[in-house]
């Protein structure tokens, strides 16, 4: 067995035409070796490998570290070098038998057989043959399956899915073991041709949706998908709205739960989060443990964090509302401990809120970029410094660092990171209301946030249902969290659905 490497020419323009076109393989082992030397010019990991199979000159085009070249060499070249007798009638077909290989592919035009090298399959040419056999032989190195890191489990699976589209699908298929759970694939962009799994359940999820999902995707026109925000910025609706209306994971179980609720999932290629969709306003505030205790601990922290969501939005701008505007409205007490704490500051409660809430931001941000031996440390230690060396220096109260506080610890109740971005950009023009409008500048942005959130729509979904659409077996599943026992309803997402999700009469009893 001799590897050779051919010598590289360039491409003419009806060769680079045909990259994009469906055009067939030549008959001619020659001209393809020729075509596909020139299209991969100048990349030395690209190996081609010309012998001799009985009386046929046969090559192999592969990627080294994409393709596992052991395999490679023990199972196909040593086969066919070994090998002295073939039916010369199919001589094709014979080879595919005699490989110990179970994944194998027939290709017949250029496309196809430029996918299957860029996916690590190495391809087989055989001379007098215009098609070519794609090998399943993929091996490249990847990260093991690992606990998730922005998503921690208290109660729950500890793993979590990896940068391997066929890893995900299998973590999933692990769970749902029924063959209803079906998986389109689609691939998107010009260049990483990276593939996305649209998974969903047979019977549970509208069909409707699933075309929806499709088209989005199909009418990407983009160089290369490196994470999953990208297909995110690109199906969503409403663009300009700070709120997601995509979830995205990394947990296989909470992918599982809203593939039972009839939700679809999109597994990208190349990241470990999944998007699930469509999503509405209550579910990003839900967390899969809050389904592993018992109800009313699951509805005790759901009703936590939509008050802490609330806290985290107005708190700081109530302050300023407050002390510049109402005064009156605050105890004489109270009111005279503020004064004596902002007698010294030079700035009115405005600026104050402004450069406090700034500050914070920045050593949030800090401990986040920073390693993980010192980002928690940073964050940390430098709101305590700066916040004390502040006050002493006169330049915020000690009520503002109060404030200040409490609406950080607020916003780290969301359990969605999206979820919780968004909040802190709304808190700066409701801010700047509060500071120029009082109280009225408050409910003025709270006005202004309802009507947008009912304005905006997840695949066709309102966000804020079911309470703007009053459906009565979703709703208990919202801030409240029925027992299990009585979620006997699939709640109603779009167009034909199945409502029955288990039984009747399950609460338990002796």
């Amino acid at each position: 067995m001799e590897v050779i490497y051919i010598r590289s020419r360039s491409l003419k323009k009806e060769e680079k035409d045909s990259v994009s076109q469906d055009i067939p393989l030549s008959k001619k082992l020659e001209d393809n070796i020729n075509f596909f030397s020139a299209l991969y010019k100048d990349s030395p990991d690209v190996v081609f490998c010309s012998f001799i199979a009985g009386k046929n000159e046969v090559a192999v085009i592969y990627i080294e570290g994409l393709s596992d070249t052991q395999k490679l060499e023990d199972q196909v070249l040593e086969t066919l070098l070994n090998e002295k007798e073939f039916d010369e009638t199919n001589m094709l077909l014979s080879i595919k038998h005699r490989l110990p290989i179970a994944n194998i592919d027939k290709v017949s035009t250029y496309v196809a057989c430029v996918e299957a090298i860029a996916g690590g399959n190495p391809l087989l040419l055989l001379n007098g043959s215009e098609e070519a056999l794609a090998l399943g032989l993929v091996k490249f190195e990847k990260r093991s399956i690992e606990e998730p890191q922005a998503e921690t489990a208290i109660r729950g699976s500890r793993e979590g899915f990896t940068e391997s589209l066929g890893t995900n699908t299998s973590l999933v298929r692990r769970i749902i073991k029924d063959p209803a759970l079906k998986m389109r694939s689609v691939t998107v962009g010009k260049y990483t041709k990276t593939k996305v799994a649209i998974a969903y359940i047979e019977g549970l999820a509208d069909k409707t949706l699933l075309e929806e999902i499709e088209n989005r995707l199909n009418r990407i026109d983009i160089d290369g998908v490196l994470e999953s925000g990208y297909i995110e910025q690109f199906i969503e609706e409403s663009t300009y709205s700070p709120f997601p209306q995509v979830l995205y994971t990394e947990r296989p179980d909470v992918v599982c739960a809203n593939l039972l609720e009839g939700r679809a999932v999109l597994m990208i290629e190349g990241t470990p989060f999944a998007l699930i969709v469509p999503v509405s306003f209550f579910s990003l505030f839900q967390s899969q443990e809050d389904y592993y205790e018992r109800f009313w601990i699951g509805t005790f922290i759901r009703t936590l964090r939509f008050l802490f969501l609330i806290i985290a939005l107005f708190l700081p701008s109530v302050y300023v509302a407050i002390t510049t505007f109402h005064q009156e409205m605050v105890p004489t007490d109270l009111l005279l401990s503020i004064a004596s704490s902002r007698e010294s500051v030079p700035f009115p409660a405005l600026v104050e809120v402004i450069i406090m809430e700034i500050a914070f931001e920045a050593l949030r941000e800090a401990g986040i970029r920073l390693p993980k031996q010192v980002g928690s440390a940073v964050s940390i230690v430098g709101a305590l410094v700066i916040g004390q060396a502040a006050v002493q220096a006169g330049i915020v109260s000690a009520p503002m660092i109060i404030v200040v506080s409490i609406t950080g610890i607020a916003s780290f109740m969301v359990p969605r990171y999206s979820v919780g971005l968004a909040i802190r950009l709304l808190r700066f023009p409701i801010i700047l209301l509060a500071g120029v409008l009082g109280l009225v500048g408050v409910m003025l942005a709270f006005i202004m946030l309802i009507i947008h959130l009912s304005t905006l729509r997840s695949f066709g979904i309102p966000y804020l249902s079911p309470v703007n659409t009053l459906q009565k077996h979703p709703l208990r599943d919202t801030i409240l969290r029925s027992p299990l026992w009585k979620m006997n309803k699939r709640p109603h997402l779009t167009g034909d659905f199945n409502e029955t999700r288990q039984g009747t009469n399950l609460k338990p009893g002796p």
